[in-house]
């Protein structure tokens, strides 16, 4: 019998001790994941790596095809004479001629030619009119050669255009729905040059933050840090952090492990840090605060005056057989509104946002009279955050 219940007591210790190492470790693993699933990002979300980028490129072109919706060539010099030079190069001269056609347009296009684009795909074009063309519906853009900021000619845009937009109008009347004159053109242009940048060759490059801060860059760099073990990455300003990429390799490995290493870098969670900021827009009365603003102790009240009146005019009958005249009596109804009900709120020192929100709500505050309270407040040296007006 004792040695059953030995055995008893043992089983329970060892289904004790199980349990206890499975919560204990539950408890370590939510202690470490809980910042990343809390407010912490990936670096891919926080900054962009140097060389990775889009490049902008422009052109000048024709749309033709137009339903009498184009350019009207006296008041566009420029379609004509660009007119006229295209069908002179096609063979055909036009000079000294009265051209009058409506189904010419000229336009700028534009496209945005991303990293590391190779030649002979294709991207998205935007073509917008460049004169007094009422809609490019129906329109097809001519080859248009498309350029960057140094003047080479990256790509060659043509197709038919794609706008959202309609314009519609009879002899009294008109609607016009979106806007006509601009329109999209699907993979419209052919990549003819490659924008040559070497990254598996660097020796060094700088991720740049898309929000500038000192702390947030030293948390990246110190990250990047931990998780490869050595001092590759510094923090040179609030909007940079440099990496080496020549120490970062082991022996033996080719450069071309750089793009490797970098989508390991990118997976890195880092919590980002933000100013203390409260931007408003009066135009539409929208307010946003940053979860770190704080008010220190102030005393707040708002009411407005408000004077309604009320005309309701009554009408009068006279008596029966009294050869009376009915007539309107005015009835005026005035009514006063001081907002006497409205108490003096303070707000204690150290209060967080959903505090501040709160305390305002409660004062029956709406956006528009909210916006100037935040002002007052900062006016009073109470409230310790930037106020950005937009």
């Amino acid at each position: 019998m004792q040695t059953k219940v030995s055995s008893i007591k043992s089983l329970f210790a060892k289904l004790f001790l199980f349990f206890g190492i499975i919560t204990f470790t539950t408890a370590v693993l939510m202690v470490i994941y809980a910042p990343v699933a809390n407010a912490a990002s990936r670096i891919k979300d926080l900054v962009d790596i140097e060389g990775i980028r889009e490049n902008q490129l422009v052109g000048y072109g024709l749309v033709v095809g137009l339903n009498g919706t184009g350019d009207k060539l006296n008041n566009s010099p420029f379609t004509r004479q660009s007119l006229e030079s295209m069908l002179e190069r096609l063979g055909v001269n036009t000079r000294d001629t009265n051209l009058r056609t409506k189904n010419v347009a000229a336009v700028m296009v534009t496209a945005n030619l991303p990293p590391f684009s190779t030649q002979g795909t294709r991207i998205d074009i935007t073509v917008s009119a460049l004169g007094d063309s009422k809609s490019l519906q129906g329109g097809t853009l001519l080859v248009t050669p498309l350029k960057g900021a140094n003047g080479e000619v990256y790509a060659v845009g043509q197709g038919s255009v794609a706008i959202a937009g309609f314009k519609a109008q009879g002899d009294a009347a008109s609607i016009t729905r979106g806007v006509p004159t601009v329109g999209r053109i699907s993979n419209g242009a052919i990549i003819e040059r490659e924008i040559k940048h070497r990254l598996g060759r660097q020796a060094s490059l700088r991720l740049a933050l898309r929000n500038p801060d000192l702390t947030t860059a030293t948390r990246i760099a110190q990250a990047i840090n931990a998780f490869t073990g050595s001092k590759i990455a510094a923090a040179v300003d609030p909007s940079t952090v440099k990496l080496k990429l020549s120490g970062s390799m082991k022996d033996g490995e080719h450069s071309a492990n750089i793009v490797a290493f970098l989508t390991q870098i990118e997976q890195i969670f880092v919590e980002p840090d933000q100013k203390a900021k409260v931007v408003i827009d009066e135009r539409t009365g929208i307010i946003v605060m940053g979860r770190d603003v704080k008010v220190s102790t102030v005393a707040i009240a708002q009411g407005n005056l408000t004077v309604t009146i009320t005309e309701r005019p009554q009408v009068s009958q006279p008596a029966p057989f009294s050869q009376g005249v009915t007539t309107t009596v005015p009835r005026t109804n005035v009514v006063v509104d001081d907002q006497s009900d409205r108490k003096l709120g303070i707000l204690r020192t150290g209060i967080n946002l959903r505090q501040l929100v709160n305390g305002l709500n409660a004062l029956g505050i709406g956006p528009r009279d909210m916006i100037s309270i935040l002002q007052a407040i900062k006016a009073a040296g109470a409230l310790q955050a930037e106020i950005e007006v937009l």
